[in-house]
């Protein structure tokens, strides 16, 4: 049996990375939450107002044998707009950051070469950051799961929904 892997990414609101992956098959988990600020105890209250420097994340477990690395790194470029600084369309602020988050020295290498695809994908205006992950913090219980437990909340028709329909045409091949 292979090990797992974990990656650490932001790319706007968390619940859109979240749905986005869950429905991928080598995908194991995805956990919701906070990463790359300084306030050691962040809530979502706290990180929506922009004081905790932190940003929305998810930590994906998967396999890679079932899905590779550098296939979850191109479902992160598809399913948000990494030209967007501190911004996800109407989400604005530094918690919507698009940001990688590196464990090992492996990772920051892999995650430095999908930058740099995705920028010539995007004309190289690519404003993804990519920083050493210190913590992560999981999200209240409420962000867990929260399109398959919400689909008809008026966020998730109008902005979790098309980035879903998105991956799932992008990568139909990798949909469970």
């Amino acid at each position: 049996m292979t090990a797992m892997e974990k990656f650490t990414l932001a790319g706007g609101c968390f619940w859109c990375l979240d749905s986005a992956y869950i429905q991928l098959k080598g995908i194991s988990d995805v956990t919701c939450g906070y990463a790359g600020g300084h306030d050691p105890n962040p809530n979502y209250e706290s990180v929506c107002n922009g004081t905790t420097g932190h940003a929305e994340v998810v930590s994906i477990e998967f396999d890679p044998e079932v899905i590779s690395r550098e296939t979850i790194l191109d479902v992160f470029f598809t399913v948000h707009d990494p030209t967007q600084l501190n911004r996800q369309g109407h989400d604005i602020g530094t918690q919507y950051r698009s940001a990688m988050f590196y464990e090992t020295p492996e990772q920051r290498e892999l995650f430095e070469s999908a930058v740099a695809k995705a920028n010539e994908m995007w004309g190289g205006r690519v404003v993804t950051e990519i920083a050493e992950l210190e913590k992560f913090y999981p999200a209240e219980d409420y962000h867990q799961d929260y399109f398959a437990n919400n689909p008809t909340q008026g966020y998730c028709v109008a902005v979790v929904a098309p980035k879903v329909g998105k991956v799932r045409q992008s990568f139909a091949h990798l949909v469970k």
